[in-house]
């Protein structure tokens, strides 16, 4: 990566050469329980796995332009079980992720003691920059940071790894 901080997650993303990991934490993020795609799946809407046009853009555009580039981008979720209904969510429409390009795994929350991981979710590009993403108690964001702490990304770039060992691939974790 630069030796300048990208101003953007998108910019981070262009600036990444090689690898783009995130850790999510959380049994639920920020969502709009009366309206959009919440709203929707939960009316019983489900993504047409042959309609990729109607698929969450730009970000698997974005996705398949990293991919495509050659940089690896891993997505690891730690998920309480049995799952929240917000879980649910994320696991009936990961597969638009996994055709972008992303890899994704589950791991129950109780396979993770003995894990040191830090208090928030977060990107790792490069194993050389974090980005800490900051959440309220309502799952609302309370926007990023940006570090680049040898200790804090050997924390991320560890914990992450132990965590992607464990865990189980999108196509065999069955939801409980």
């Amino acid at each position: 990566m630069p030796s300048n901080v990208p101003t953007t997650f998108r910019d981070l993303l262009a600036g990444c050469e090689q690898s783009a990991v995130h850790l999510e934490m959380r049994d639920a993020y920020a969502v709009d329980y009366e309206k959009g795609p919440f709203a929707e799946w939960r009316s019983g809407y489900q993504h047409d796995p042959a309609d990729r046009g109607s698929w969450w853009r730009p970000w698997l555009d974005i996705v398949a332009d990293t991919v495509g580039r050659g940089v690896v981008m891993r997505r690891a979720r730690i998920v309480s079980e049995p799952v929240s209904e917000y879980i649910r969510y994320e696991h009936s429409g990961t597969f638009t992720n996994i055709a972008a390009g992303e890899q994704v795994r589950w791991l129950p929350r109780r396979e993770t003691s003995g894990i040191a991981l830090p208090g928030n979710d977060f990107w790792l590009f490069d194993d050389q920059l974090v980005q800490w993403n900051h959440f309220a108690g309502d799952g609302s964001s309370q926007g990023p940071e940006i570090n680049r702490d040898p200790a804090a990304v050997k924390l991320c770039s560890e914990a992450f790894e132990r965590v992607w060992d464990r865990a189980v691939p999108h196509d065999q974790y069955k939801i409980r």
